[in-house]
């Protein structure tokens, strides 16, 4: 018997069904124990599609699923009907004003962000890591909201479960990347072994989404790289030597 899939929710999306999953409640066995959403994986795709199904249930019954081909991104799609997984646009964010939609990002370190305006019944999800932040990702989310009527000053963010400043050493050309978009973003690097830096994904896209005129945003500071048994994580995976690695999904939709 499995154990029951661990819902991760925030408060600033109370209202709104919504979940950051983690790998609990699955099952898939081996590297991908658990809740293994990731059809890129190595998995067996039985378990991934059980797996998906599961996560789905648990947040929003007989809502369909819909996600993305992520590439790393800026881009934002809208969605207006569910589509087959063979045909998931290339993109990092999604959003969407319909009933009985639940958009999905997989992450495994990268920062997944959950958007909704509830006047507006309008909700987004966008995948943020380093290159998708940077970039715009949420900026991009948040006006593909604007175009079905959300407000940004209504709009509630919540940033779920993501590889840490702790966990998360980076190198100076690393560095240098994002003091060169803007000199202030040195803020979010600690200093680390010579050389070396530790990079705040979390607090990074938090900046970003109340620069972009956010209402409210939350951060649950959960670690993906430090939590084994709770979390998937591509860099812990590639550090311990392991084949490869699980994928973990966050979810929002409207009833």
């Amino acid at each position: 018997m499995t154990d029951p899939v661990e819902v991760n929710r925030a408060a600033a999306l109370d209202g709104v069904a919504h979940g950051f999953l983690g790998r609990r409640g699955g099952i898939s066995s081996g590297v991908h124990a658990g809740l293994n959403v990731g059809p890129g994986s190595t998995d067996e795709a039985e378990a991934v599609a059980e797996n998906r199904r599961r996560a789905s249930e648990a947040v929003l019954p007989g809502a369909r699923l819909v996600t993305l081909y992520q590439v790393h991104s800026a881009d934002a799609v809208s969605v207006i009907e569910p589509y087959e997984d063979r045909l998931r646009p290339h993109a990092d964010a999604l959003v969407t004003d319909r009933p009985g939609l639940l958009l999905g990002i997989l992450t495994a370190d990268c920062a997944p962000v959950l958007l909704a305006d509830l006047a507006a019944g309008v909700v987004g999800a966008a995948h943020a890591g380093w290159k998708g932040a940077i970039g715009g990702v949420t900026d991009s989310t948040i006006a593909a909201m604007e175009t079905l009527g959300a407000d940004r000053s209504r709009i509630a963010a919540a940033i779920g479960p993501c590889i840490a400043r702790a966990s998360y050493e980076v190198d100076e050309t690393f560095l240098k990347r994002f003091t060169i978009e803007d000199p202030e973003n040195e803020r979010f690097f600690a200093a680390g072994r010579p050389g070396h830096h530790q990079f705040d994904l979390e607090a990074y896209v938090a900046n970003r989404l109340a620069l972009a005129g956010v209402g409210r945003i939350e951060a649950l500071g959960l670690d993906t790289y430090a939590d084994p048994d709770r979390f998937f994580s591509y860099r812990r995976a590639t550090h311990h030597g392991e084949s490869d690695y699980g994928r973990q999904i966050s979810v929002i939709g409207l009833r």
